[in-house]
């Protein structure tokens, strides 16, 4: 019978993968490390948008985990309940099964919230994934498609008008990524004209991107209206319906396509009696460890996590993930040694957010940047995170391709030979 001991990851993002890697170096030769994920590869999700803009391939924002990883036991599968008591996790693929542990780490992240509304389900596109991106840069080309051929010009605008809920990061890049592409692809279709392609962007507070300072949040808006991007502040949606979104001021804005980039909800097995949680987010102690469960801890976006330098809990940022599973590899080792160990602090080192037409709204430091400059700063520091020197070299091969030439406009298929 075997002697090594358990330390089970779950989650394949960029906590959980980061996490493992640093454990390889670290972790004591009589544990084995495994790391349970629904994907066998991560994804980098800051470059989703620019997936839906065709300005980069998608495999160009995912890595396989099994070339960034080489000690760690990696299974595909999908987690459906932790047993605690009697330490074991329950999974399934093809088939069903389990793992015992002596170490947990709960890394799993956040998925979705389609039912956080009304109609939200049936009636937006999520953007949580790669397959989410891809799904709706299709929607786009049909919907362009569709308006070349159609005989009547107000239908025409209506099929080319996209709306986007939320104006955090993940919905200002997509709002001006979709308007890019809009205005590189249009003159590819005779029948559509550019004012009739709207790109409408809604959201629930006084300004856009509330992370960053109020001038850059300035700057994007100024930047957006400038280019004809409707921006509604202070409007949230009550329900949506098919080809319009009921807000809760009683306006309604029309829209055949609607991006939904608001609204998580945990993984079931993160809801469980056994583990404090706060919003359906697991709250940890101030060194990641998790109350009144011994050997487990949780870190990333499923985890509400203090920060000792601000504190308050850390934002749900890759940012922020980085920095959770570097200290977390220290205290795992140190707890395994009998070490104390350190509670979670840092200052983040800013915040970027790229707004289209080779422009970025940046605070690095303290020091704001927008413009070109900003735009050459965020690109430079995606790059430098982007895992695997294979993809940093293709993606910046395809970010400077992007440049010179016009943007893909092929409808992929995902059908198989026979489907209708």
């Amino acid at each position: 019978m075997s002697d090594q001991k358990r330390l089970v990851i779950i989650g394949g993002g960029f906590a959980g993968v980061t996490l493992a890697a640093k454990l390889e170096k670290t972790m004591p030769k009589d544990w084995d490390i495994y790391l349970l994920s629904k994907t066998n590869f991560i994804t980098y999700n800051p470059l989703l948008p620019e997936v839906i803009g065709a300005s980069i391939l998608p495999g160009h924002v995912q890595a396989p985990i099994r070339l960034i990883l080489k000690r760690t036991r990696i299974r595909m599968v999908t987690v459906d309940s932790i047993d605690y008591q009697s330490r074991t996790i329950h999974y399934h693929n093809n088939r069903a099964g389990s793992l015992g542990f002596e170490q947990i780490v709960i890394a799993g992240g956040v998925q979705a919230n389609t039912e956080m509304l009304p109609g939200l389900n049936e009636h937006t596109f999520p953007l949580k994934t790669v397959g989410d991106a891809l799904t709706i840069r299709n929607q786009v080309v049909e919907r362009l498609e569709q308006a070349t051929i159609h005989p009547d010009q107000e239908e025409r605008k209506a099929l080319t008008t996209f709306a986007i809920l939320g104006g955090g990061f993940s919905g200002v890049e997509t709002a001006g990524e979709l308007e890019d592409f809009l205005c590189s692809a249009q003159r590819f279709y005779k029948n559509v004209e550019q004012q009739d392609c709207r790109v409408i962007l809604i959201h629930g507070t006084d300004r856009l991107l509330p992370e960053l300072s109020e001038k850059l949040s300035a700057t994007t808006l100024k930047n957006f209206e400038k280019r004809g991007i409707e921006v509604h502040l202070n409007e949230r949606a009550e329900r949506v319906e098919k080809g319009n979104i009921a807000l809760k001021s009683g306006k309604s804005i029309a829209a055949t396509t609607i991006v939904c980039t608001i609204g998580t909800t945990p993984h079931t097995f993160v809801d469980d009696p056994a583990i404090p949680s706060q919003r359906g987010k697991i709250v940890t102690n101030p060194d990641m460890s998790v109350e009144g469960v011994e050997g487990v801890w949780a870190l990333g976006d499923c985890a509400l996590v203090p920060n000792e330098r601000s504190g308050s809990f850390s934002p749900p940022t890759a940012q922020f993930a980085d920095r959770q599973a570097k200290i977390l590899a220290k205290n795992i080792v140190a707890k395994l040694r009998g070490i104390e160990t350190q509670k979670f602090s840092y200052k983040p080192q800013g915040m970027l957010a790229s707004i289209g037409h080779n422009k970025a709204v940046a605070e690095v430091f303290g020091v704001r940047f927008s413009g070109l400059i900003g735009f050459m700063l965020w690109r430079g520091i995606y790059l430098l995170k982007v895992p695997t020197l294979a993809r940093k070299v293709r993606l910046f091969l395809e970010w400077n391709w992007a440049m010179f030439f016009p943007p893909d406009i092929a409808h992929l298929g995902f059908k198989r030979s026979g489907e209708d």
